[in-house]
């Protein structure tokens, strides 16, 4: 399937997120723009990290390194204990792909180890069995470059389709997305897809904590849960080339219904808030207490929604030494109230 896609017919595209939210400045997005322009102060394109996890998957590697583009920073390519030639054939193919090998099992575990080591300035995760191709990437990269922060691939968009899923995967992944809108406010069309491209500051948000293919549920749940702006691209999915799938739809249908209830539940967000609360010294603490207390301003500018709509977008200025390893994504000098 082959289609036209212009950086403005993207910057059209779905807006799937809530209706309240919006992208706002930060420190962080100026020290990002100050690293993207060169030595004569041209600019340069963002800097690719593709994440491909794969497991059993050397038939199809070969397909899916030829749709790559060109200008990539870095391919990772984190390998679930492979029993076939996958490291071998990645090695031949691409001998500047740098090979992980996951510590645990599972999709999750392998996208969380990936982003992880990522160093671009985004990231796009892609699937190693052929179905997703990596000439669409640009598309993505498009959306992100038009204010998103996190770019959602979508079958169910114009422009996007699949011919891979069945009857009972469609109908499953419509209910699952149609309860998604209704407790998160927002506007998804795809919930259960794969193919996503994101911001890598972005990832003190996500913070995955899954191992299985629940893994895009919870991305696209914590991304709106944050308030980041998420904007669907339309995608086309192909069969598998080679090898067997290993999802389940009724056993990773219960885990996804699992983290979409996880997730909504309100002590899990107060469990998840307080112990973010505990990675902030007590000098932070009180700083922002004091700030809250008296009204005053905040010298910070929020990364994830508007001054009002979000307790997670208050920001004050700290020394290095309150900030902790989780806030290294961030400009020195600045942590967020509720997020580091």
């Amino acid at each position: 399937m082959s289609m036209t896609v212009t950086p403005e017919s993207v910057a059209a595209g779905q807006d799937a997120s809530a209706p309240h939210d919006r992208r706002c400045s930060s420190l962080a997005d100026l020290h990002i723009e100050r690293r993207a322009l060169g030595p004569e102060g041209q600019r340069r394109p963002p800097r690719m990290s593709i994440v491909i996890p794969t497991l059993n998957e050397a038939r199809n590697l070969p397909h899916v390194f030829a749709t790559l583009p060109a200008d990539i920073h870095e391919v990772i390519v984190v390998d679930g204990h492979s029993t076939d030639d996958t490291i071998a054939v990645t090695r031949a193919l691409r001998p500047d792909a740098r090979i992980l090998t996951q510590p645990g099992r599972g999709k999750g575990d392998a996208l969380r180890y990936g982003f992880n080591a990522a160093t671009g300035d985004l990231v796009v995760m892609l699937d190693a069995d052929g179905s997703t191709s990596g000439s669409e990437i640009p598309r993505f990269v498009a959306a992100l470059q038009s204010n998103a922060d996190l770019a959602k691939g979508t079958r169910f968009a114009p422009g996007g389709g699949s011919g891979d899923i069945t009857r009972s995967r469609h109908l499953g992944n419509r209910a699952l997305n149609l309860l998604v809108n209704a407790l998160y406010g927002t506007r998804f069309t795809d919930l259960c897809y794969g193919y996503n491209a994101f911001w890598r500051r972005c990832l003190v948000h996500i913070d995955i904590d899954c191992d299985g293919f629940e893994v895009e549920t919870l991305i696209n749940i914590r991304a709106a849960k944050a308030g980041l702006r998420i904007r669907e691209v339309p995608s086309y999915e192909a069969p598998r080339l080679h090898g067997t799938s290993n999802l389940n739809a009724w056993r990773d249908g219960r885990r996804v219904l699992t983290t979409i209830v996880r997730e909504w539940t309100p002590r899990r967000t107060r469990a998840a808030r307080d112990a973010r609360r505990r990675t902030v010294s007590p000098a932070a603490r009180h700083a922002i207490s004091e700030r809250r207390r008296s009204g005053e301003g905040y010298n910070g500018l929020c990364l994830s929604s508007e001054k009002g709509l979000s307790s997670t977008c208050d920001t004050v200025s700290l020394g290095p030494a309150d900030m902790p390893e989780s806030c290294s994504l961030y400009s020195r000098g600045t942590a967020r109230s509720g997020a580091c």
